[in-house]
């Protein structure tokens, strides 16, 4: 290797260091402003609601002591013990609340900066058309009955993220959407004919997603009566320690033609692929690590086909799952004389496996984007940065895939306009 390429390399990686930097310090600054912003705001509705200055000083005082306490503790304290499987009065009352701030304040903040941008725009406009109407102009924002108006509706519009976490915390998180979708696929074998299949993915089971509630949309599952159970990865978040408890309950799972799933990202960064199958294996569910199993009935068969985690964008630790190309090596797999039914937690193999010619997919990862306004319009989801497929049905020549918004949560245990899902698929040739 050349001494060019290597200083320039060098230079690269130099180059790539500082913008890393530079980033965070400036997402650093954004979110101290954040919280002093807040916290004056909080200040000046002490100082209306509470008359003795002294009280004042002492409650605001210790509202700081406990806000750095909290902040400590979740930064720090809290990832040095092992993830609960079960909701503890620690999660309720120090995980939860300051969470919702965070996202609340920060949300809050950028609209706050966007209300600003506005009025100053219109008050540059304002000052404009005075100057070419030579002063004409007598209401504009100027007025202080108006100025008032307009912060207050700011303030207004900024609280709104904080109601919304509330809600998602309290009731988007745990209102779960049974979705019935029938699906057609023309090389469906007619043994088949009305098969069920169910699907359920991104488990997370922790404190906000404990091992009671899993068996809780464990026990509904097996009432809607499928077929066959597919489960789609993210059994775990980020401790190993869990896997005991989320196959213990996913094994209460039955289906005459029984559970098979695939793994997701976070068995891969928790290092609990190999340990997280074999346990699955001693429950009879078969998770499909680049395999395939062939289901019969009736003298027809199906072809089901599984993956692990696989990501071109190298997320999580060290790049981990990091491919050129997708679902490499699965050709073999693939039947041509039967409709083939792909299990991947990643939606971004369906390109691919729609040049497979395999007939559908099935895929989760993206819990429907979790915190979304899509609603609104359908690019306001923070999934949108990783892929096209967020949620629900897609078709392309070749294929068909159904991402499911799973039933656990990541980072913030808020779910809003994306409910927790168990999804049962109807497979029909009509």
């Amino acid at each position: 290797m050349g001494v060019r390429k290597v200083l320039s390399m060098s230079a690269r990686a130099v180059l790539q260091g500082l913008a890393g930097v530079c980033a965070f310090l400036g997402i650093l600054s954004f979110f101290l402003a954040s919280q002093l912003f807040w916290f004056r705001k909080l200040k000046r509705l002490a100082e209306k609601c509470i008359s003795g200055a002294l009280w004042r000083e002492r409650l605001g005082g210790a509202a700081a002591i406990l806000y750095l306490l909290v902040f400590a503790y979740n930064l720090a304290w809290a990832h040095l013990s092992s993830d609960p499987t079960q909701l503890t009065w620690r999660a309720a009352l120090l995980d939860a609340p300051f969470k919702v701030w965070l996202l609340g304040s920060v949300l809050g903040f950028i609209l706050i900066c966007f209300f600003w941008v506005c009025d100053r725009v219109v008050r540059a406009a304002y000052g404009l058309a005075r100057r070419i109407s030579k002063g004409n102009w007598t209401v504009g924002p100027e007025s202080p009955t108006r100025r008032q108006f307009l912060e207050q509706t700011a303030l207004l519009g900024a609280s709104v993220p904080f109601v919304a976490g509330a809600y998602g915390a309290l009731y988007g998180r745990t209102n779960l959407e049974v979705a019935k979708r029938r699906i057609h696929l023309a090389r469906l074998p007619k043994g088949f004919e009305g098969f069920r299949i169910a699907q359920l993915s991104d488990f997370h089971i922790g404190p906000f997603m404990s091992a009671d509630e899993i068996r809780r949309y464990v026990a509904l599952t097996n009432q809607l009566n499928p077929d066959l159970i597919a489960v789609t990865g993210d059994f775990v978040t980020w401790d190993a320690g869990t896997q005991d408890a989320v196959v213990e309950v996913v094994s209460e799972l039955k289906a005459p033609f029984g559970i098979y799933g695939c793994l997701g990202n976070h068995e891969l960064w928790t290092d609990t692929e190999a340990s997280i199958t074999a346990l699955f294996a001693r429950r009879n569910i078969r998770i499909l690590r680049q395999q395939h199993a062939s289901i019969e009935h009736g003298g027809d068969r199906l072809n089901l086909i599984g993956v692990d985690f696989q990501s071109q964008r190298g997320m999580g630790p060290y790049a981990a799952g990091l491919v050129r190309t997708y679902l490499r090596g699965v050709e073999p797999l693939v039947a041509p004389d039967t409709v083939n039914i792909l299990l991947s937690h990643n939606p971004n193999t369906f390109d691919r496996a729609a040049e497979l010619g395999i007939d559908l997919s099935l895929a989760g990862h993206t819990h429907g984007g979790q915190v979304t306004l899509e609603f609104v319009n359908k690019k306001l989801s923070p999934s949108r940065l990783i892929t096209p497929y967020v949620r629900g049905w897609f078709t392309r020549p070749g294929g068909q895939l159904y991402v499911n918004r799973g039933i656990g949560t990541i980072g913030v245990p808020i779910r809003f306009d994306a409910p927790p899902e168990i999804t049962v698929f109807e497979l029909t040739r009509t």
